[in-house]
């Protein structure tokens, strides 16, 4: 028995979704005394591959085929699936991203096991194995039991600390017999945003909403982010009107993210783009309506003009930085 968990590599590196999800792993194996098996498809470099073992995988199983390289999901499924049957996994853990989301319902098909999506803690129970979720856009949370003899976990991003094992993984290159007919995804072109922290990756985000009036007046919402080591983001409205770039539009029907820190500036805060938020650890609102929905879910608030507000809290971040 095991707890096989993917870890997926961004150009062959690794990044802290992929610790955290093996620090998940191993909590879950903790719990049910077993092992952790870490799964990696992609060309990633034994180096890499062995820093999985300090954050709890005793053993990780690299796929490393030309077919492989652009993600397919049915295939991807396919490679998982034969492995959690080889590893005889009693639970498989997957990020609650595109990823996650692409591949897990696949899976849960191919192995017949409940699936627990989004989940962000440890289990809180193993008998009945019983998992913790937000529902509703996060405006509740539920206990959900897993009945079936396999589990599939996908992990909310950021909700789990990392934690350092100290241990040592055992590395395993597996030359797998894929069937070529499953992989229906043909990569054609491929662009990279380059010196950018992307939105999904940052632990802190400043977002705008319409309250900023104009796109002129965006400036200020960059130079706090750029000081505080974040990215920008916006709102659905601020988007469709062509003041940001779609890629920053966060909510129900945007990226949906996990910051440390959320700030949201201007955003009356309504229930899409709540939702795609609401797992930010720490939510600071700044509104000059002090009814504004945004208040319910924001864990500081600063009822007050923007325009006015911004230079505050940038002249503040600067002083803490020189003192």
């Amino acid at each position: 028995m095991s707890v096989l968990v993917y870890t997926e590599n961004w150009d062959g590196k690794f990044k802290k979704l992929s610790f955290e999800l093996v620090s998940y792993a191993y909590g879950v194996a903790s719990m049910i005394d077993t092992d952790v098996v870490a799964v990696s498809i992609g060309d990633v470099d034994d180096g890499e591959l062995e820093k999985l073992g300090n954050y709890g995988a005793k053993k990780v199983i690299s796929v490393n085929k030309e077919e492989l390289k652009g993600l397919d999901s049915q295939a991807y499924a396919a490679v998982i699936s034969e492995i959690a049957g080889r590893e005889e996994a009693a639970v498989l853990v997957l990020s609650n991203n595109n990823t996650g989301k692409a591949v897990a319902p696949r899976l849960s098909v191919k192995l017949n096991a409940g699936v627990g999506a989004g989940v962000s803690k440890l289990p809180s129970s193993t008998d009945p194995f019983t998992v913790y979720k937000r529902v509703y856009s996060g405006n509740a949370y539920a206990n959900i039991v897993i009945k079936s003899d396999i589990k599939i976990l996908t992990l909310e991003q950021n909700s789990f600390e990392v934690n350092e094992t100290g241990g040592n993984a055992e590395i395993e290159q597996m030359d797998y017999d894929l069937d070529e007919s499953l992989v229906k995804t043909e990569i054609r072109d491929v662009s990279k945003q380059t010196g950018k922290l992307l939105l999904t990756d940052a632990e802190i985000v400043v977002s705008g909403g319409r309250g900023m009036k104009s796109p002129d007046n965006w400036q200020p919402l960059v130079e706090l982010a750029e000081l505080l080591g974040g990215a920008t983001a916006c709102s659905r409205p601020v988007s469709d009107e062509g003041w940001r770039p779609h890629e920053e539009h966060t909510g129900q029907t945007g990226k949906i993210i996990a910051p440390n820190l959320y700030i949201a500036v201007g955003i009356s805060g309504a229930t899409q783009h709540i939702a795609g938020v609401s797992s930010s650890k720490c939510i600071v609102a700044v509104n000059n309506d002090k009814d504004a929905p945004v208040f319910e879910s924001a864990k500081y608030g600063i009822v007050g003009d923007a325009m006015k507000v911004l230079p505050g809290l940038i002249e503040a971040v600067k002083n803490t930085r020189t003192s």
